[in-house]
């Protein structure tokens, strides 16, 4: 009892002390070593300490409790599963478990299939289970305080508590212990701890509401836009965009030498067009914030930190873009990715970005040409651009994300004869990384050539803007890059109808406007701001009041009512069609499947099970080994390169016949749809094995 009275007297320096040990625990798991908590621990005492505070302020609730030894488990028990959690998923992927990742928790067998083998789930239920039973156990077993619960004290005395660790929070961040922004969201769990980032991306998220949002403050936004000049009438150019991955300059890499040149071709270009710095909202991986600053004008800045649009807010609603507001101009809008379309959840979110066709891997012909680690080339994207222009009489917005850049960078070396060699690194490994890199980039350079020498002779007028959306990751600080800023990479407007040269740094957010202006298109919200505002007063607060009210607030620009629906949008730009099957051997069930629009993608599927399928040509698929019978149904699908989902194309909406072994029988080929006009739509439009939103997660390297 002395003890027992002795520990009570003690508690809050022991609860203090093992949040403490249990925290370091948590960044062991998370980092995967030991040391490297150590070194976290010591290098960052002030974020190490804030972040064990933040774990002993949920524990306070145990003093509103008898049972405190089994509380104060059961919390600790709560922030170690998290752990885990995380320590897990970064074995699979760069992107630590975060605030959408826990609204998925409902689904919480699925997103274990994504990471976890069978046999590995089953062990994981296990000891999850006895991990329960434990705790069952302990709320049983465990002792009771027997002092007298003195609620009206231990409850104001808990509600200070939080109140004081709110103001220690509201502390760090002014003193810069913590940071509210992520611009690398891997990084900054590294740098600001577990605990807190993860709280961070789960409530702080969307855009607050600006203190003086007001239906006459959005009035007096659009009147600032009133001197703008009305959009030029007759034909547009097509308006091309080309985000190139983890694109930019190594020769401003301080520490680096290269044996030469590896982007001759885009610094050409930049000293012949218009170009510049290009602004980005992440370093080393973001990928869709890039994206959806440049789609829609709007900044990442205002959100929350470390938040991709993409999954938050984009899932709920649609959002006023380049394509919405081309489309009013006789556009029709594209998107383009040679990786799968569900990266970034991308299948799900462009018809709410008012796509109306998107042509990811499944659907190149070609998307069987890798690199070293297993990306599809940028070479292969010049076939399908040029298809989205041929593809309609008007004039054509496309967007096109490339992959060929993407990391995570090999530290051996994976090339044998590499066109540039590197040295100057502090590391061979780093060596290795950067001579890997540049040769890469070195390819999607010949690609942009190969791009634009095909547009110069296009018979109808283009502007393509290209642009890297982020840094590499390689570890690069200020003091690395010769221009000393990480957030920006360099972009080029290139035209083959004479645009004059201008030499200007952008935002992400403002490219879209600036493009319009050139070419005389005044159009939307956002992008008319951008247009009138620009480097004006006030510019940054009144567009954080106008995204407010476009996203979350009441709307007032609209009058009220969002006028974007959801696209219907198509996935590739041509059909896919059975035409014929024709037996090669009885024996063993071998059959050729004729169409047209096949790739190394498409699949076979009958009654309902998939089958081999080798893929010989763009008209040609081979099966064996199913013998077919009157009536089978048989679709042609293509799927994914990840065993997440599967995209049904579209074939002829009739009736296939065939001869086989002298009897005639029919063969379903029911129409499958792309169609995606609703989340009810696209659901049954796809074959689905796992969750949705592959997206940078299954990646090595966060995109």
């Amino acid at each position: 009892m002395k003890w027992c009275n002795f520990f009570n007297k003690i508690s809050l320096i022991l609860q203090a002390l093992g949040c403490a040990v249990l925290y370091f625990l948590i960044e062991a798991i998370c980092r995967h070593s030991f040391t490297e908590a150590w070194i976290y621990m010591t290098t960052k005492p002030l974020v190490f300490a804030y972040n064990a505070a933040f774990i002993f302020t949920t524990m306070l609730i145990v003093y509103l409790f008898r049972k405190r030894i089994f509380w104060r488990i059961f919390v600790g028990s709560l922030w170690l599963f998290l752990g885990i959690v995380n320590g897990v998923l970064l074995l699979n992927r760069v992107t630590p478990f975060t605030g959408p990742d826990v609204k998925n928790l409902t689904d919480g067998l699925s997103i274990a299939k994504k990471y976890l083998t069978h046999t590995q789930m089953i062990i994981g239920a296990v000891l999850l289970g006895i991990a329960v039973l434990i705790l069952l156990i302990i709320l049983i077993r465990s002792p009771k305080y027997r002092g007298k619960l003195k609620y009206k004290v231990n409850i104001p005395l808990v509600l200070v508590g939080v109140l004081a660790f709110g103001g220690i929070t509201q502390l760090a961040l002014e003193k810069r212990v913590l940071s509210n922004y992520f611009g690398n969201i891997a990084i900054a769990y590294e740098d600001y701890g577990y605990p807190y980032c993860l709280a961070t991306t789960i409530f702080n998220t969307g855009i607050s509401a600006p203190r003086d949002y007001s239906k006459s403050e959005i009035k007096r936004i659009e009147k600032s836009e009133e001197n703008l000049p009305e959009t030029k009438e007759g034909s547009h150019p097509n308006i091309l965009f080309l985000q190139l991955e983890s694109f930019f300059d190594p020769t401003l890499v301080n520490y680096l030498e290269l044996s030469e040149d590896p982007i001759p071709n885009f610094r050409k270009l930049m000293k012949e067009y218009s170009s510049g710095y290009y602004k980005v909202p992440s370093v080393g991986a973001g990928t869709a914030n890039t994206e959806f600053e440049s789609i829609t004008g709007m900044s990442l800045h205002y959100f929350g930190p470390g938040e991709y649009p993409y999954k938050s807010i984009l899932k709920e609603t649609t959002c006023e873009s380049a394509p919405y507001v081309l489309k009013n101009l006789g556009y029709t809008a594209h998107a383009v990715h040679n990786n799968e379309a569900n990266f970034y959840g991308r299948r799900s979110i462009f018809p709410n970005l008012g796509f109306d066709t998107f042509t990811s891997a499944e659907y190149m012909k070609d998307e069987n040409q890798k690199n070293s680690l297993g990306w599809t080339k940028d070479s292969v994207l010049t076939d399908e651009i040029i298809k989205c222009l041929d593809s309609t009489e008007g004039p054509d917005y496309v967007y096109t994300i490339s992959v060929q850049g993407h990391g995570d960078y090999p530290s051996e070396p994976v090339l044998e004869n590499p066109e540039i060699t590197v040295s100057g690194a502090p590391t061979d490994e780093l060596n290795n990384k950067w001579e890997y890199y540049v040769n890469q980039i070195h390819e999607m350079d010949n690609f942009v050539k190969e791009l634009t020498d095909r547009l110069a002779d296009y018979p109808e007028d283009v502007v393509l803007v290209m642009y890297g959306d982020h840094l590499p990751t390689m570890g690069l600080t200020v003091e690395d890059v010769e221009n000393k800023y990480l957030f920006q990479t360099e972009y080029v407007m290139w035209d083959n109808f004479g645009l004059k040269k201008k030499k200007e740094n952008l935002a992400a957010y403002q490219m879209a406007a600036e493009v319009m202006d050139r070419v005389g298109i005044h159009e939307g919200n956002v992008f008319k701001y951008h247009q009138a505002r620009r480097n004006t007063k006030n510019y940054q607060v009144d567009l954080e009041t106008l995204q407010y009210d476009l996203l979350y607030g009441k709307q007032y620009t609209y009058d009220g009512e969002n006028p974007f629906e959801r696209t219907k949008m198509r996935m590739g730009i041509y059909d896919t069609t059975l035409d014929s099957i024709q037996v090669v051997s009885e024996t063993d069930h071998t059959y050729y499947i004729q169409g047209t629009n096949f790739t190394p993608s498409s699949q076979v599927k009958i009654n309902g099970e998939w089958y081999d399928t080798v893929y010989v040509n763009p008209t040609k698929l081979i099966i064996t080994g199913k013998e077919l019978d009157d009536f089978d149904r048989l679709l042609v699908v293509q799927r994914s390169n990840s065993s997440t989902r599967k995209a049904m194309t579209k074939s002829h909406d009739r009736a296939v016949y065939a001869l086989l072994a002298d009897s005639k029988w029919k063969l379903d080929s029911e129409k499958g749809s792309s169609d995606t006009g609703s989340m009810e739509e696209t659901d049954t439009a796809l074959e689905t094995e796992s969750t949705e939103d592959s997206g940078e997660e299954n990646s090595t390297d966060n995109q």
